[in-house]
């Protein structure tokens, strides 16, 4: 039987193997480095807040946007210029983290896998997987694009009598209704192909030295079949147990007065929980069997 809770202990155990079991500082830095990597391409955010609670000057009062207006008027193909240009940096940001991140997700798990911390040979060892794994994110990245340019396309299809009406009527209404609809849906779709691929499938290619288009096979035809609520109820269980971790997370931020969340340095201190998660989904991984117990446990001593 596979089990949702029978993975944690386990995935605890080796956690605490690889991070305490001796402590090394090099191990933390150097393993929280792949794990930065590895989360690169998963976004992130910050809090801004850049008011004044105790101005009352300009309280009530509408601020007069005229002069921006104007200005962006006179010079529309200057700002039209500007926008394409940080379009286009934007998405080759994006694609270099997913091409950093690729490549991090196989060192860190490599990492947890072997109780090793290393960059340089990993780098160069898992270059082939990694590569294969960045393309295969670019056209989730590209889907993601075409879901919203189609639900948004759409959407506005369906609420043009009511935009050339300038109304706010039943058109508008479905066409709302519908592109959001899809969209949610889309998205729920594209994240659980981005969930099974992070979990299972990279685990699948390093393992066994497989392109992604191969791992997917090995998840559809030896994994999935017969263990569908057993997945479902993996999720379940990541989901709780990231509600727990993203707490302790919010107090070690606010016990290092928001020093824990800056970039790399979050990586570190917050390692042993993400060393765990990678561990969690290899041990649900090993209950499919011998064959598909991938971290490397360490034999008993015998005495003799």
């Amino acid at each position: 039987m596979v089990s949702i809770t029978e993975s944690i202990q386990p995935a605890i155990a080796h956690a605490r193997r690889i991070l305490f079991e001796p402590f090394s500082a090099r191990k933390w830095f150097v393993l929280g480095f792949s794990a930065f990597l590895a989360h690169l391409g998963g976004g992130g955010g910050s809090f801004n807040y850049n008011g004044n609670p105790f101005d009352r000057s300009s309280s009530g009062a509408t601020p007069d946007f005229s002069p921006v207006t104007t200005w962006i008027s006179e010079h529309l193909p200057l700002v039209i210029a500007l926008a394409v240009v940080f379009f286009i940096l934007m998405l080759a940001l994006a694609v270099v983290f997913q091409w950093l991140s690729s490549r991090g997700q196989l060192m860190f798990l490599d990492g947890v896998v072997r109780n090793q911390a290393d960059i340089v040979e990993p780098w160069t060892r898992l270059r082939h997987l990694g590569n294969d794994l960045f393309r295969f994110r670019i056209m989730l990245l590209l889907a993601t694009l075409a879901l919203f340019l189609v639900c948004g396309g759409l959407g506005a299809l369906i609420a043009l009598p009511d935009i050339h009406a300038r109304t706010f009527g039943g058109a508008a209404f479905a066409g709302v209704l519908v592109g959001c609809g899809l969209l949610i849906l889309g998205i729920l779709v594209l994240s659980l192909i981005g969930a099974l691929l992070h979990d299972f499938v990279v685990p699948i290619m390093y393992h066994r030295e497989l392109s992604v288009a191969a791992a997917w096979q090995v998840l559809r035809r030896e994994l999935l079949p017969g263990h569908g609520w057993q997945f479902a109820g993996f999720y379940l269980m990541y989901i709780l147990l990231w509600i727990g971790a993203t707490l302790l997370m919010l107090l070690g931020c606010c016990l290092t007065c928001c020093i824990a969340i800056l970039p790399y340095i979050s990586s570190v201190v917050f390692l042993p929980i993400f060393v765990f998660f990678r561990c969690y989904a290899l041990e649900f991984l090993a209950q499919f069997g011998d064959g598909w117990r991938i971290i490397q446990v360490p034999e008993p001593l015998v005495e003799s």
